[in-house]
């Protein structure tokens, strides 16, 4: 039997229509979207189903949407993974499936971090830019050299040549300089509502973490390998450290893939919205298969 992980994707996998033919197909599915409806208060459904993509692209509907779409993938899948890892939001996906939070549970968390993102994201205005066909230590470099200007850190190490950086608009505009003084080709902004996973973020952080301390989260049957630390992680009170930690962190999303091979991961499935993450793999360790499951379609071919 081959070492299987799932791998939950974060935002920016959404698409209006997403989860359509699973709700219609499949019972379980149309359970959870109704759970989903009632802790949300408003009608998720119809944003994922039908949109629009301006609303579905709000942080506080486009992370429980993944979230969602993400756990029923997870649970019509056959096959049982040793592993797991989900990229920043995903992580939540993530831990639900090795039954370290419940699907209510998780949802509670996720819609509280979207709402508490986006509040942040206006309190604390900031912007996001892609970076790619540089090495790690000279997008470092650049952040430092740019902090006289505002906060700017490395936000995302997804793949190699490709990392996003986050922070104040000054900070980031002067980083997207330095690096472009450097002879980085491609240094884009992102149409995000903040500064994730930056020092901009630090009010969504404190105030998740009274949520966090009320959540019920117990030990994972199989590891699931944390954005902050890149490494595996069972125990509910590392899980619940790591979750707090993450709002404020960088994902090491590149490193989480290679210690994941290297602990001996030789099937990988991306479960939910999209095929992000199977891209980033490639990328990483090009041997290593992955496979989308995030369709009914995508999901009977694989049953």
């Amino acid at each position: 039997m081959m070492n299987t992980a799932f791998l939950f994707p974060g935002q920016a996998s959404q698409y209006v229509g997403m989860g359509k033919d699973l709700h219609d197909s499949i019972g379980q599915a149309r359970e959870l979207f109704d759970i989903a409806n009632d802790i949300m208060g408003t009608d998720l459904k119809k944003i994922c189903f039908e949109g629009p993509a301006e609303e579905l692209k709000q942080t506080k509907y486009t992370q429980p949407a993944i979230f969602v779409h993400s756990v029923i993938i997870a649970g019509q899948l056959e096959m049982q993974p040793v592993a797991a890892a989900g990229h920043s939001l995903g992580e939540y996906s993530a831990l639900v499936s090795a039954g370290a939070l419940s699907f209510e549970d998780g949802l509670r968390l996720v819609k509280k971090r979207g709402e508490l993102m986006q509040e942040s994201g206006t309190r604390s205005p900031g912007t996001m830019a892609a970076v790619i066909g540089a090495e790690a230590d000279v997008v470092e470099e650049a952040c430092k050299e740019a902090a006289e200007a505002g906060i700017v850190q490395p936000a995302n190490f997804n793949s190699p040549g490709q990392i996003v950086i986050s922070g104040s608009i000054e900070g980031i505009d002067r980083a997207m300089a330095v690096l472009k003084e450097k002879g980085v080709r491609i240094v884009k902004k992102l149409p995000v509502s903040g500064a994730f996973h930056s020092p901009l973020m630090q009010y969504a952080q404190d105030e998740l973490g009274a949520v966090l301390a009320e959540t019920p989260i117990q030990d994972a049957r199989f590891p699931v390998y944390s954005n902050v630390s890149a490494a595996p992680v069972t125990e509910a009170a590392a899980v619940r450290d790591n979750l707090l930690k993450q709002v404020t962190s960088p994902v090491l999303w590149h490193r989480s893939m290679q210690n994941m091979v290297a602990d001996g991961i030789e099937h990988f499935v991306e479960t939910g919205p999209g095929n992000v993450l199977q891209g980033l793999l490639k990328r990483i360790s090009g041997e290593t298969p992955c496979i989308a499951v995030g369709t009914l379609e995508e999901l009977q071919s694989v049953k």
